[in-house]
């Protein structure tokens, strides 16, 4: 009988210390995300908090408090320095990005789908040298890049920074994977059956099944084309070429001889983060489908 109670005690009592180590796991991961969180967030209210600031504030006032506010006015001038010159970068950028990383969607989808849907002699070599391709960091392509386009004498143009932007070989990865998950063979099958020509088929068919996923290729070219620093560092020497970050760049590394070019460089690097987080905004719901596509195969 004591044996009994005993082990019926025990069975008793582990509930109780099962669901007390959960909350305390619980509690572990809670604190380490909000640490991580705020490690995260903080240069962004630096960023928030300095954009306010005059730039006698600037320098005179803790970086993370606040003090008077002027954005508006820092606005104002950031807009008109240089005749404007911010605004054409915020456009260079929007250009470079926008329509280089829905090119290199488009491409990287017909690439992905042809790796998928056809057979053909080399198909696992060509798909292993793109594999490569995503190993290979972009500083090492920006000088082979710069002597390419040196050939034929087309650096310091739009078209140097713009054309290596819609090459991306980790969105062929990408798309690979989505044709292989979101196109079934049945339907392509079906469609030439039906006498559908492989164009038809493509964009008719395999585009909107994949353009969930297409997504997510979209947000990250984009993102990387418009943190893109060295490459039009490297190509480009007319200042109203310039994207966002190398113009910024420009104004940080003048801010010995003009001070008030410190104040104008905070709160356009704030301006640039705008159009990336409207982006995610907008595509967030077909974002959190393409990450999920694949990933369940039935």
């Amino acid at each position: 009988m004591s044996f009994l109670t005993r082990t019926e005690g025990a069975h008793a009592a582990a509930p109780g210390r099962r669901p007390a180590a959960g909350r305390l796991s619980v509690a572990a991961a809670v604190a380490f995300m909000t640490l991580a969180a705020c490690y995260m967030l903080l240069p962004v209210y630096w960023l928030l908090v300095s954009a306010t600031k005059s730039q006698s504030d600037l320098v005179s006032t803790p970086g993370l408090l606040p003090a008077e506010w002027h954005l508006g006015d820092n606005l104002t001038a950031l807009f008109e320095q240089q005749d404007g010159v911010f605004g054409r970068w915020l456009l260079n950028s929007l250009l470079y990005a926008g329509v280089g990383a829905a090119i290199a969607t488009l491409l990287a989808a017909a690439a992905g789908y042809a790796l998928t849907k056809y057979t053909f002699t080399g198909r696992e070599a060509l798909f292993s040298v793109i594999l490569g391709g995503v190993l290979v960091p972009a500083t090492a392509l920006a000088l082979p890049l710069f002597l390419l386009f040196a050939e034929v004498d087309a650096t310091n143009t739009f078209w140097s920074v713009f054309l290596p932007s819609i090459v991306s070989p980790f969105g062929v990865y990408l798309s690979r994977i989505f044709a292989a998950a979101s196109v079934p063979d049945e339907v392509v099958e079906a469609a030439r059956m039906d006498g559908a020509g492989e164009l038809r088929i493509f964009c008719g068919i395999a585009l909107r099944m994949m353009s969930p996923a297409l997504v997510t290729v979209f947000l990250f070219q984009f993102v990387v084309i418009w943190n893109n620093f060295l490459l039009p560092l490297v190509m480009l020497q007319d200042d109203t070429l310039y994207p966002v970050t190398l113009g910024l760049f420009t104004w940080q590394s003048q801010t010995s001889r003009l001070p008030e070019l410190q104040t104008l460089t905070i709160v356009g690097a704030l301006v640039s983060v705008v159009p990336i987080v409207l982006t995610f905004l907008m595509l967030q719901r077909y974002w959190r489908a393409g990450l999920t596509a694949g990933a369940v195969k039935s």
